[in-house]
């Protein structure tokens, strides 16, 4: 079972999610806890919000009290309604939530089914209640309750002691080849992305991008990829490096390869709905572009923002790091368009520059900027698990990133290519004569 565990400052934004799933007959209320009841047994966003009114007036200082989670077992596993609720209450104890007012939503609009639970982290008297560790003590919740339920085991993350060696690639040092190689040799062994766009989005978070290359040789048509490191302005700053100095997986015809078989695999995978999910809650829970980002990323998701020069969307990209996979905007469905996003931060980025030009209007001392707008993303715990020691290969390589890079250093892929291919041609057949 995976959780995921999202904190917005929106609640009426979070019921009215869920909400519009149970009046269109997708979803249900499974059960309440320290919620009023109506004498009908029917439920409304403005009846739910009334029972979080005293917590959300006693808060003191924190920015985000709604807590919207969702618990996902495994589409194998068949799980009662009865069964839910208890793995609800459970979940909610285990996390510190227990004592709580929450709703429990049932979402049947997909075919794996799933809850989803809204609550507050703030206690009757306004304290914030703790969630440090929350992803690790959500993990021990999530594989107790497997057992106990005997549900399909999730496949967790794992985080180890040492450094990180997958890292963003720095422009500026003098190994960048060896950088960009620990990053572009391994990421066909462990992500789907579907297309080269996707892929871009995927390297961009190493500060690297791959531009194809067309041309002529020997009178045929010749295309490829290269490479380059990105600065801090998404500008190309290195020289282009060749996809031979990578091994083969970095390449154009294998990457083809691996787009057709990840669009492919991608039809029918389960994450796609489970994360058309989480972000459509975040879209009702965040406040701007930046939280959205953040709330995401809380989850395990990266999100690509790709603008023309005169600043419009014409691209969104999410990487679901739990599943591994790479999707656009309008795989997921048309409400997760580029164009959706476009009008709807142009919206809210109007709506906060006239709040704070009124604000400066009403004030005598100027007022700070919204550094929202600038907030630097820190993604690459969510690569934490390809740190791994791993086993060796028939080549001397590290199969996985555990150590890569040390040994990455000063090693010519272009050699090892060449000498993988020369190890091909000596393959003769019987009986062939020299």
């Amino acid at each position: 079972m995976i959780a995921k565990i999202g904190h917005g400052a929106n609640m009426t934004g979070a019921l009215s999610y869920n909400q519009l799933k149970v009046d269109k007959e997708n979803g249900q209320v499974l059960a309440t806890q320290r919620i009023m009841e109506t004498p009908d047994g029917s439920y409304s966003v403005a009846q739910l919000h009334r029972s979080f009114e005293p917590y959300l007036m006693a808060n003191k200082r924190t920015e985000k009290p709604v807590l919207h989670i969702s618990l996902n077992p495994d589409p194998a596993d068949k799980v009662s309604d009865a069964q839910f609720i208890k793995m609800a209450q459970e979940y909610m104890e285990r996390m510190g939530y227990g004592e709580q007012p929450y709703i429990v939503f049932k979402h049947t609009d997909i075919e794996r089914t799933h809850i989803h639970i809204v609550s507050t982290c703030v206690d009757r008297y306004g304290k914030k209640i703790s969630d440090s560790y929350e992803k690790f003590r959500s993990m021990d919740a999530c594989r107790a309750l497997e057992q106990e339920y005997k549900l399909v085991p999730a496949t967790e993350k794992q985080h180890t002691g040492n450094g990180q060696v997958f890292r963003p690639v720095d422009y500026r040092t003098v190994d960048i080849k060896s950088q960009m190689a620990s990053v572009v040799r391994h990421l066909p062994k462990y992500y789907q992305y579907p297309s080269l766009g996707a892929y871009n989005a995927l390297l961009s978070l190493f500060n690297i991008t791959a531009e194809e290359v067309k041309g002529e040789l020997h009178g045929q048509p010749k295309n490829g990829l290269v490479y380059f490191a990105l600065n801090e302005q998404v500008e190309k700053a290195s020289n282009p490096f060749k996809a031979s100095r990578f091994g083969k997986y970095a390449g154009l015809d294998e990457l083809q390869k691996h787009f057709a078989a990840a669009k492919e695999q991608m039809k029918a995978n389960p994450a796609r709905a489970v994360l058309k999910n989480t972000i459509e809650a975040a879209m009702h829970i965040a406040t701007d572009e930046t939280d959205f980002k953040k709330q995401l990323m809380e989850q395990g998701i990266n999100t690509v923002v790709r603008r023309n020069d005169a600043g419009r969307i014409y691209g969104m990209t999410f990487i679901d790091h739990e599943s591994r996979t790479v999707w656009n905007g309008s795989q997921l469905g048309k409400n997760l368009s580029a164009n959706v996003f476009n009008d709807w931060w142009k919206k809210r980025a109007v709506g906060q520059r006239q709040e704070a030009e009124k604000t400066m209007a009403q004030n005598t001392l100027p007022t700070e900027s919204n550094s929202n707008f600038v907030e630097q993303e820190k993604t690459h715990r969510l690569f934490d698990f390809l740190n791994e020691a791993q086993p060796i290969d028939d080549f001397g390589w590290i199969d996985g990133l555990g150590g890569l890079l040390p040994e990455a250093q000063g090693e010519d892929y272009e050699e090892l290519d060449f000498a993988n291919r020369m190890k091909k041609k000596k393959k003769h057949k019987p009986g062939r004569q020299n």
